[in-house]
């Protein structure tokens, strides 16, 4: 049943009822908000449900919770500060939500462990430099060198001259000249590049983990006793043993079976399988794969989704799938480069007779530094990109993003304003106003995109009320929505849909009242019993930010903007106009949009889809890499490669800009690790520096690259072009 949302109170400090928290306001300026509500007032985990149901809305953009002293730190966007305070008025204390560490949290924690690591590595290193006797020292130093010559052992085994036969060389060859104070210094600066590299890694999967994880904050509650009404409630007020209900376009929220109801599963978030399988009762389902078409009603069987995000960083941790070309081109690269220092070392040898020269030579190499950085490059673009409130879902993306030279947009909730506005109903037959909107309003809410939210948000603003009288609902992929009451089929969308697909009549005076009422206007098309009812006319602003945003694409080399839409031709022309855009196309249909995407990639162009809702799919899914917008519809965010959380389209220039920064800093690396390191060869080579000298500036310089490697890249889109 469709029923007005509750309004937030009109007085945080009125009288609450209930075991609500208690909490005192200790600094309140505009956008940001510090609570305090006590030592013991909520657990470490029902702090982190109190940060994500305050995360869970768009005007959120970070909260804090501390379990020891009850504080809370909110930071918002101006202007909903008794939003805020009405959320923390309605928290319970017998029923605060429950959640897992946040991945932020988690991050942080993983920093402190790099950081003691770290410390631990050095102190040992001195530890055993100035406190244990040399013989000791020498026999601890042999003993950690039998790890890397182990490692060596097993690729020479497997036929393979890569980075760990070379490592384990360079020990063995320090102590067979006796200098065990460089194969000391030697295998300590191995560590800690080993350590960084597993820091660095294991920061990428928790960049991933949060990248993949679920944005769900309420889920439909099916009532199969008493065959009421389905009700709209939060995530966190499901049990095990519910039974919830997903529709057409929607993600599954929890992990449990299907008990009711057949529909097209697309599982690719978790197994990578395109193809979309066909589902019924008594086949599992996971959390975070998509209903592409049909109803299913579901029983709970876990709460949590840890084992669905654990599959799929495995598999990324596994594949090669998601990582940028030119990362797997540099590892590669650097394996390959390990026998060239062999042979440099064997030349050396040979022309200089000298054992301390081929030494030097060979405390050298390119592979480790060209690995590492590009690796810590990648991962650290992904990382801001997070930081810049975008979600990228692998290096490949970032790669596509940073090389496009085309980018398609739809139109509706992209171009234009997130929250359209309903400017008019107008009824046709019996039909009334009211009951246009009504109908229409329970209809649309159970497929979320832009204009059916302003089409909730009119009827929640008429506080106009509709007891569910209609079968289940099925999303029509043609522009649509079909149900039915009374036994009369009932349809909802677009002018192609309830025209030409679905065959209702039009007479010549309902042909006059659309043409005279619904110019420049966005429409949505009500009929009942095979006649036309009403239509809804939507106010579809072009966002604010659309034309400076566009014109900064062009400057960074996006050479190709196209936009597509569902709309009729005078709706999509006004926006073009307005936004300077050369090419459009109209009246389009979900799989047309799919087939202009694959033209403009048969001519050689490298393309970047942006949409929000369900008919975007298919084009997402044939973009070279897509971006979802923050209040798209589930299944264009689960599909999308990238998906901005910001209101606007300025994350569009920053992921651009950022993109092409970390890329141009990669071949910048390149140039300077091969320079730098050529430099010590050569001086190793004539005899200038020494083997301990050599290895030493070597791995230094190989921390040096991979610690500018982590400096986040400026981004300066809003102040400059």
């Amino acid at each position: 049943m469709w029923t007005p949302r509750k309004k937030p109170l009109k007085n945080p400090t009125a009288e609450r009822t209930g075991d609500c928290l208690r909490y005192k306001i200790i600094y309140d300026k505009p956008g940001r908000l510090r609570l305090r509500m006590g030592q013991s007032a909520f657990s470490a985990e029902q702090g982190y449900g109190i940060e994500n149901l305050l995360l869970s809305n768009i005007w959120v953009h970070s909260s804090e919770a501390n379990s020891v002293n009850g504080g809370l730190l909110v930071c918002y966007k101006p202007g909903h500060r008794e939003d805020v305070l009405s959320i923390v008025d309605y928290l319970d204390r017998s029923s605060l939500p429950v959640s897992h560490k946040r991945t932020e949290s988690n991050v942080k924690e993983l920093d402190g462990n790099f950081a003691f690591s770290l410390a631990k590595i050095i102190c040992r290193r001195y530890f055993f430099k100035f406190f244990v006797p040399p013989p000791i020292g020498m026999f601890f130093t042999v003993k950690r060198a039998f790890y890397y010559w182990k490692n060596g052992l097993v690729a020479l085994s497997e036929g393979k001259i890569n980075l760990d036969v070379l490592d384990a060389a360079a020990v063995a060859v320090s102590i067979a000249m006796r200098d065990f104070k460089t194969a000391g210094n030697t295998m300590t600066l191995f560590l800690i590049i080993q350590t960084l590299d597993e820091h660095n890694r294991k920061k990428a999967q928790q960049t991933l983990a949060k990248n993949f994880a679920l944005n769900i904050d309420s889920v439909w509650l099916a009532d199969t006793e008493s065959n009421g009404a389905d009700i709209l409630v939060p995530i966190t007020q499901v049990r095990v043993g519910d039974i919830v209900r997903v529709r057409t376009g929607g993600i599954i929220p929890l992990d449990g079976e299907i008990v009711g109801g057949e529909s097209l599963i697309n599982e690719a978030s978790m197994t990578g399988e395109p193809l979309s399988k066909i589902r019924s009762a008594g086949h599992s389902v996971y959390a975070g794969t998509v209903v592409e078409e049909g109803s299913i009603l579901i029983k709970v069987r876990t709460l949590a989704d840890n084992s669905r995000i654990q599959n799929i960083i495995t598999m990324i941790d596994q594949s090669e799938a998601l990582k940028a070309a030119v990362q797997s081109k540099a590892e590669k690269l650097a394996d390959s480069i390990v026998p060239f220092n062999f042979l440099a070392t064997a030349a050396t040898f040979l022309l200089t007779r000298s054992v301390a020269k081929a030494a030097s030579v060979l405390m050298v190499d390119y592979s480790c530094a060209i690995r590492l950085t590009t690796s810590i490059c990648i991962i650290s673009g992904m990382h801001q990109s997070v930081n810049e409130r975008i979600l990228v879902k692998g290096g490949i993306y970032l790669e596509a993003y940073a090389k496009a030279d085309t980018m398609v947009f739809d139109k509706t909730g992209t171009l234009t304003a997130a929250y359209p506005q309903v400017a008019k109903v107008v009824p046709f037959g019996t039909a009334s106003r009211d009951e246009v909107l009504k109908i229409s309003a329970c209809l649309e809410e159970h497929f979320p995109h832009s204009v059916a939210k302003a089409i909730v948000r009119q009827a929640e603003e008429e506080n106009l009320e509709h007891e569910e009288e209609h079968a289940d609902v099925e999303y029509v992929v043609a522009h649509g929505i079909a149900s039915s009451i009374n036994n009369e089929r009932v349809v909802i969308g677009s002018e192609h849909f309830i025209f030409e697909d679905e065959g209702v009549p039009l007479s010549d005076m309902e042909k006059l009242v659309i043409n005279s009422e619904t110019g420049g206007f966005s429409v949505v098309y009500l009929a009942m019993g095979g006649k036309l009812a009403g239509m809804i006319c939507v106010n579809d602003p072009v966002r604010t930010e659309a034309k400076e945003v566009l014109s900064k694409l062009r400057t960074h080399g996006i050479s190709k903007i196209v936009m597509l839409t569902g709309d009729g031709e005078a709706a999509a022309k006004a926006v073009c106009e307005a936004l300077g855009i050369e090419e459009y196309h109209a009246q389009v249909l979900p799989e047309e949009k799919a087939e202009i995407i694959s033209k403009f990639k048969e001519q050689g162009h490298i393309v970047i889809m942006v949409g929000d809702g369900v008919n975007d799919s298919p084009a997402l899914s044939c973009a070279d890499a897509s971006v979802a917008m923050k209040d798209g519809a589930d299944i264009a965010r689960e599909i999308a490669d990238i998906t901005l959380l910001s209101e606007n389209l300025d994350g569009l220039v920053d992921l651009r800009i950022l993109s092409e920064g970390i890329f141009d800093r990669i071949r910048r690396n390149y140039q300077a690790i091969i320079g730098y390191n050529s430099v010590l060869l050569l001086l190793g080579a004539v005899g200038f520096i020494a083997a301990p000298t050599s290895a030493v500036l070597h791995n230094v310089s190989t921390l040096a690259f991979s610690g500018m490697s982590m400096r986040n890249y400026k981004i300066d889109n809003r102040k400059s072009k």
